[in-house]
Order: C-alpha cells, then structure tokens, then sequence
C-alpha cells in the first residue's frame, strides 16, 4: 500500500501500488525513466491518484491526487486504450483535422 498526500504532508487515502500506465519499451516496462513506473487509480470519491513507483534504492513509490485533465493525458501518453476506456468512456479524442484550417 501506498500512502497519498496531500499539499501539508497529511494521508489522504492508501492505494495499492501499481503500474498500469507504463509500456513496453522493446526490452522492460517502464514510464519512460529507466528505474520507474507509474500507475494509475481512483478513489471511491472518484478522484484520480497518480502512483510513482521506483526501483531505486533509498527511494520510496508515492502516490499524489490529480485533476481529471491530468490523469487523461498520463493515460493518452500510456497508449493503454483499456484504461481509456475504463475512466474516460466517453473520451472521443481531438475533432479537428489536419489540412482544414483556413488562411
């Protein structure tokens, strides 16, 4: 378990760890730091808790809460279309097409 903090260092909630937003890079899984991963949750209340995991000594995982905003666009930059669709169901992706702005 993960402790969340918030911006006075109180616990606001435990989370389990994970790390369902990183991808394969060819060679390991990872957020795109060689030694980290990060993961992605929510609350009952329905708030987003993003988790930063580490496999560094001496460092601990962590975990901090996160604006809707946020935590759609760590999940568009994962590529993890299951967890697009399980938290932004109705998420349609950007309208505008390439080559149809007017001068």
């Amino acid at each position: 378990m993960i402790n969340v903090y918030n911006e006075y260092g109180e616990v606001l909630a435990r989370v389990n760890y994970s790390s369902n937003l990183d991808y394969w890079d060819g060679s390991n899984y990872t957020c795109g730091t060689t030694g980290r991963h990060k993961g992605i949750t929510r609350l009952k209340d329905k708030r987003f808790v993003l988790i930063y995991g580490t496999q560094w000594q001496g460092e601990r995982s962590s975990a901090e809460i996160v604006s809707d905003e946020e935590a759609l666009q760590e999940v568009l930059k994962s590529g993890n279309n299951n967890l697009l669709q399980k938290y932004f169901p109705d998420y349609e992706g950007d309208s505008m097409e390439e080559g149809t702005e007017e001068d």
